[in-house]
């Protein structure tokens, strides 16, 4: 479902002029619709509904305090991979029996909070870890829940950055480990085996690879009844891809139908935890044209967002649509690269985008809900972006621009 439409020259996302946001919170600016951020959820709760689940929102994807308070409203757990997200999880009100833990560097204090507080689940990643779980919880007095990340050496046919359940990739126990892991698991006192997890990559096109991977984990969950250790949920990780530009992932509907036919028969709750899916398509960020630059061999649009804001073009060669956010049917379209501000030749958001601009017009660059305020940064001494909900027919803001003034108050100048 798409929920942008052009009136009177001017980009519409869900009911809201662009520019009229854009004139009034500055830019850059990230600006999502809440509307979009529910559809998105209750197209997974529906899909599953048949069989026993619990939608699980990886955060990392987007962690803003009013869009996780948002889906813990529409009843979604949380994935979490640090401390910090726990934090965040528990700011808004989200219940701790609905927080899996996953990451491959807990620390002994983060171990120490989500024992307290009560998580679902740590989805164990190393041997290591599951000693030091073992150790934290008995010192508590505490039955730590686990459940082991398994690596099923199963290609998810995307980006290697974002691959994760290959045998070469830091993330997750070996299968052929597992069987073994678990075992020496149960043997543990301050353990309690809750169930197995995977997690295959991000930005999934086909469901082929899910299915790879479910097969491995309930051949795995077979060999472990064999051995009297009883599993209570299986965790599938990600969910499908979104559509940035020519990418046709799988609809929801379909990749939860290929699962459900797997687990048909088995008394295991599904665990689920969908991140860019569920946001990426519900953001964008809005820039302004600071200048035009015509050259030899390329043109320049030079905006004052940067690879700060949104390194997914550097990092991975990520490809985002460029749009103007208001036409311009009597300029001539030329080819731009559109750059920012930051002082490295890998500072773009868009190359040889065909677009009819000028100076001091604000485009918008879409499909940037996802990996986009999270993975930004204060290189160049940048502050970072502010942040818009559109909710009801009304714009509201839910992160304030970064001043100059935060950007300096943690540091200690040298005395002389």
């Amino acid at each position: 479902m798409t929920y942008f439409s052009m009136e009177d020259q001017r980009l519409i996302f869900d009911g809201l002029p662009l520019d009229q946001i854009a004139d009034r919170f500055g830019t850059p600016t990230y600006v999502y619709s809440a509307k979009a951020l529910k559809e998105a959820f209750r197209a997974y709760d529906q899909a599953f509904a048949p069989v026993d689940h619990l939608i699980c929102y990886a955060m990392k994807a987007n962690s803003n305090l009013s869009i996780l308070k948002l889906f813990a409203e529409q009843g979604a757990g949380f994935d979490i991979v640090s401390g910090g997200e726990l934090r965040r999880a528990l700011a808004v009100g989200a219940a701790p029996d609905k927080i899996v833990f996953s990451g491959v560097a807990k620390s002994v204090e983060e171990i120490k909070l989500a024992l307290e507080v009560g998580v679902r689940c740590f989805n164990v990643e190393s041997e290591a870890e599951l000693e030091r779980l073992d150790e934290i919880a008995g010192q508590l007095g505490k039955l730590a829940p686990i459940s082991l990340r398994v690596n099923p050496d199963v290609d998810p046919k995307t980006h290697p950055y974002i691959s994760t359940g290959l045998k070469d990739n830091k993330f997750g126990i070996a299968y052929a480990d597992a069987r073994r892991v678990y075992r020496k698991a149960s043997g543990l006192q301050n353990l309690r085996i809750a169930g197995v997890d995977c997690h295959i990559g991000s930005q999934l096109t086909e469901i082929a690879p899910f299915e790879d991977a479910l097969a491995r984990l309930l051949n795995l969950h077979a060999e472990l009844k064999e051995d009297g250790i009883q599993l209570h949920h299986l965790d599938l990780g990600g969910g499908v891809g979104i559509r940035y530009s020519d990418e046709e992932p799988p609809a929801v509907s379909a990749y939860a139908e290929a699962i459900m036919t797997q687990l048909r028969g088995m008394d295991l709750q599904l665990v689920l935890e969908p991140g860019r899916s569920l946001v990426g398509n519900a953001g964008l960020l809005l820039t302004r044209v600071e200048y035009i630059k015509p050259g030899e061999a390329k043109n320049f649009a030079i905006v004052d967002a940067g690879m700060n804001d949104l390194i997914r073009p550097a990092l991975y060669e990520a490809w985002h649509d460029i749009v103007p956010v208001c036409s311009q049917p009597d300029t001539p379209a030329r080819v731009y690269d559109v750059v920012g501000p930051v002082c490295e030749s890998s500072d773009f958001l868009g190359k040889d985008r065909t677009l009819a601009i000028h100076q001091g017009d604000c485009l918008a660059v879409l499909s940037a809900g996802a990996y986009g305020q999270t993975m930004s940064s204060n290189y160049n001494t940048r502050p970072r972006a502010a942040e818009v909900l559109i909710e009801a027919g009304a714009a509201r803001l839910i992160r304030s621009r970064e001043s100059y003034e935060q950007l300096l108050e943690n540091e200690k100048a040298l005395l002389s």
